[in-house]
């Protein structure tokens, strides 16, 4: 399997609840109070939970129905991702007055490669110290992190003093870590993944360490590899201050559900003109146009075609999408649409930030 890379020095910064942070930094009203960020509360999906609100079992991707339910107290507020993105920049210049080796992950956190600084300073740990004091002292918000040899482990320490805490987790550290962790900790095993480890008798690092490549690639497919070095410390990935776009997409949940594919052509129009905005804005084109249903249940479905050249314009986006919808009947109405462009020409270009979600 993979050789290890000589160690490296890498933070991960995360914020702490962000989105909600943020809002209750603006609005003191807000604060001490469970919130949640995104979707009204009969309808939409709640995008970020405030530390109060998470007591309940609020958390982010989960339905405002739900949310209210397990939180009859939960304030819901709408979100302001243009007031999100300019604190963003505020906490990334922070980051590149000490390296410039900042790979952003979201609007919320980012790895930083600070083996090469520009302070100088050879403690990774004082300076995400300084790092996270300068983000509270300069944005007023807090921030945990990570710090260790790899982006692998710096990730999953930066989870494990929140919030407003950090870990390093030294290269004798590592091994002895990974092995006493729940698998169900490892960043990259999700609900499904660890459900189907525990059926094989794998709760810890040190059980999936036991377990020889071949058993974990029949069971886990290319994953099995990554499982099998990650759990030794190797995870060789880079920290890349240019990160290709891999794709670009625009998506609308409704206020009401759609239960005739006549409804859904209008609306689909109009998130074919806001991709298409997007993508002019940037320069970018791509191959492969997919629709995006979420039906009332939440379950999700994603059709797709390839076309044989590079486009970006609304009408043959449009056309394809209508080609995708009628493709098979609906199951059942329709509460969210979307559409995305990938397989794109993006090999040459510069990293964008691109927005998911808009509103009509």
């Amino acid at each position: 399997m993979l050789e290890p890379l000589p160690h490296r020095k890498i933070i991960h910064i995360d914020m702490d609840a962000f989105y909600a942070s943020v809002e209750q930094m603006d609005n003191p009203e807000l604060r001490g109070k469970p919130i949640a960020v995104g979707g009204a509360e009969n309808r939409g999906v709640v995008s970020a939970a405030s530390y109060e609100a998470r007591k309940f079992g609020v958390r982010s991707a989960i339905s405002g129905v739900l949310a209210k339910k397990n939180c009859p107290e939960l304030i819901f507020v709408s979100p302001r991702f243009d007031r999100y993105k300019e604190i963003s920049k505020k906490i990334h210049k922070i980051f590149r007055d000490y390296t410039d080796l900042v790979e952003p992950l979201s609007l919320d956190e980012a790895y930083l490669d600070v083996t090469k600084n520009k302070k100088g300073n050879p403690s990774a740990s004082l300076l995400a110290q300084e790092i996270r004091t300068r983000i509270f002292n300069e944005v007023g918000l807090t921030a945990s992190a990570g710090i260790s040899v790899n982006k692998f482990v710096a990730k999953i320490a930066s989870d494990y003093n929140k919030p407003n805490g950090q870990k390093t987790v030294n290269p004798d550290e590592v091994i002895p870590f990974l092995e006493q962790l729940p698998i169900q900790k490892f960043y990259g095993v999700g609900k499904v993944t660890a459900e189907k480890m525990f059926q094989l008798g794998i709760f810890t690092g040190l059980d999936l360490k036991t377990k020889p490549v071949e058993f974990l690639e029949k069971h886990f497919g290319k994953s099995g590899g990554f499982y099998y070095n990650v759990v030794r410390g190797i995870h060789n990935s880079e920290v890349k201050s240019n990160r290709i776009t891999k794709s670009v997409a625009a998506e609308h949940t409704f206020d009401i559900n759609l239960s005739s594919e006549i409804f859904m052509i209008e609306k689909l129009e109009k998130i074919a003109m806001e991709l298409e905005r997007r993508l002019k804005k940037h320069q970018i084109s791509g191959k492969t146009i997919t629709l995006k249903i979420k039906y009332s249940d939440f379950t999700q479905q994603s059709r797709s075609k390839t076309m044989p050249y590079f486009i970006s314009g609304k009408a043959l986006i449009f056309e394809t999408v209508k080609e995708l919808l009628y493709q098979e009947k609906m199951k059942d109405s329709v509460r969210l649409l979307g559409i995305s462009l990938s397989n794109l020409n993006t090999e040459i270009k510069k990293t964008i930030v691109v927005q998911l979600k808009f509103d009509f």
